[in-house]
């Protein structure tokens, strides 16, 4: 396939600040572990924290920008605990390094076995985010 810039002008540079996402996120399946509204959250962790990674959002700051209830907050905050994307000590979060010696499992552990799932997390990402994905093969 032969690619090309769609829009010239626009095309991404470094920026001053620290807000690039590390394509291991997908290629090492950690995306996988998480459900939208934790990917969401992740999204909005890396877009605001500093070159160290180093966010200090207020809970409430974070659940009126995304629309979420404390709850939701705090079941997204887990998992991508879990996920091993972040570290929290309040009202310090970190996004953490992808670490490429723990790399996690796909959620599916057969990687010739396609995710029954992925279809509809890829239009639930899309609903939560508002924007539109591009389809993975």
């Amino acid at each position: 396939m032969q690619k090309h810039l769609l829009i010239p002008s626009r095309l991404r540079q470094i920026p001053r600040q620290f807000s690039w996402i590390d394509q291991r996120l997908v290629r090492d399946h950690y995306i996988e572990r998480c459900d939208p509204q934790a990917l969401a959250l992740y999204l909005f962790l890396v877009t605001v924290a500093d070159a160290q990674g180093l966010s200090y959002y207020a809970n409430h700051s974070i659940e009126r920008l995304l629309s979420f209830t404390p709850q939701r907050l705090a079941m997204a905050r887990e998992t991508l605990i879990r996920a091993e994307l972040i570290a929290c000590d309040a009202p310090l979060v970190q996004v953490l390094a992808l670490d490429t010696a723990q790399r996690p499992q796909p959620a599916h552990c057969d990687p010739t076995t396609p995710d029954p799932d992925h279809g509809a997390k890829l239009r639930s990402l899309r609903a939560l985010l508002g924007c539109a994905v591009e389809e993975i093969s």
